[in-house]
């Protein structure tokens, strides 16, 4: 079983809910559907294994200070996949 990656709210008001996500190595999200469009920006270095609903794999890097926008509906589960802690910032359109 992984450690669970720890989630922070950093603001959650009419129009916009933003989550901070701190990842040890080896820490998953757990599995979840996102609801809302998104945009994650990477705080640190991220190397991501993200786990899909028809059981393949995919491995991501998102270097630190870069950003990227996802469509409602997105299922995965999010794990560090690197030896160091990873974090970043979602930002859901509401």
């Amino acid at each position: 079983m992984r450690p669970q990656a720890v989630e922070t709210q950093m603001i959650d008001d009419a129009r916009v809910r933003v989550t901070r996500f701190d990842f040890e190595p080896d820490a998953e999200t757990g599995w979840h559907r996102h609801v809302m469009d998104y945009v994650i920006t990477a705080i640190t270095d991220c190397q991501m294994r993200l786990e899909l609903p028809d059981g393949t794999t995919s491995n991501v890097t998102v270097p630190a200070g870069t950003a990227y926008r996802r469509d409602e509906g997105v299922e995965h589960n999010v794990i560090n996949a690197g030896d160091v802690a990873m974090s970043f910032v979602e930002v859901e359109l509401k």
